[in-house]
């Protein structure tokens, strides 16, 4: 059994090694920061943590993706951002909450490395350089959600449609020798959550576009951007 921790562990190390976040980071400081993180994995459909609980720990995605969904007093969904591996999420201490404002949903299986949230003010003295960089992470997300709600108020349905597209594909992007693949499922639901719109709107505008060849896919299989120039002229000005 103490064999199979330390292989673990170590396969951990060699993950966390190769992110941004930790890069520069000495062997003594990353032994350090990984000593109160505990490995978690969650099968795809799954949450990490649900909105409204108590925000007891934050996260580092190593290996899947999910994605945030907030739920409205009404019901309704919307998809605050997607976190690809390498990416810190659940952040409510940063943003002066006690409880997370989403759910953290799986879409494929994942690992994640969680924290207990009282060793944040004891990373912030030891690693300043590390939480600076974690703390970016929330103001990229924050910069998205009001990129999209400057979206919802302003723009015409099809430039929101395109311009979500374009964020996942800048994110988790996977060129191909026919275009670039989103490397994840992306249903026409979850494109409907993340601009504001219907899913009969989507699936319409989605059709359209496939048989304009500017992508293919989007209801089961993963999306294939075919011809990127297109869509960033359908996005518009972002």
């Amino acid at each position: 059994m103490a064999h199979l921790s330390a292989v673990i562990n170590s396969t951990i190390r060699a993950l966390v090694q190769e992110l941004d976040v930790f890069k520069d980071v000495s062997d003594a400081a990353l032994s350090d920061i990984l000593t109160q993180a505990r490995p978690r994995r969650v099968v795809a459909g799954s949450s990490v943590f649900t909105q409204g609980a108590p925000a007891l720990s934050f996260f580092l995605l190593l290996e899947g993706q999910l994605k945030i969904v907030q739920t409205s007093r009404e019901g309704e969904q919307i998809i605050a951002h997607w976190v690809a591996p390498g990416q810190l999420f659940g952040f409510a201490i940063a943003l002066g909450l006690h409880a997370y404002p989403g759910t953290a949903q799986a879409v494929t299986d994942s690992i994640a490395l969680a924290w207990p949230m009282r060793a944040w003010d004891v990373l912030v003295q030891r690693h300043p350089a590390v939480t600076t960089k974690a703390l970016r992470t929330v103001g990229g997300h924050l910069q998205d959600a009001f990129a999209r709600l400057r979206d919802v108020s302003a723009a015409q349905v099809e430039q929101r449609i395109a311009r979500a597209l374009l964020r996942i594909m800048r994110q988790s992007g996977l060129r191909t020798e026919g275009g670039v693949q989103i490397d994840f499922p992306v249903t026409r639901r979850d494109i409907a959550e993340m601009t504001s719109t219907t899913l009969y709107t989507v699936s319409r505008t989605l059709s359209a576009w496939e048989q304009a060849g500017v992508l293919t896919g989007g209801r089961r299989r993963r999306i294939v951007v075919l011809d990127p120039h297109a869509l960033v002229r359908l996005a518009g000005s972002e």
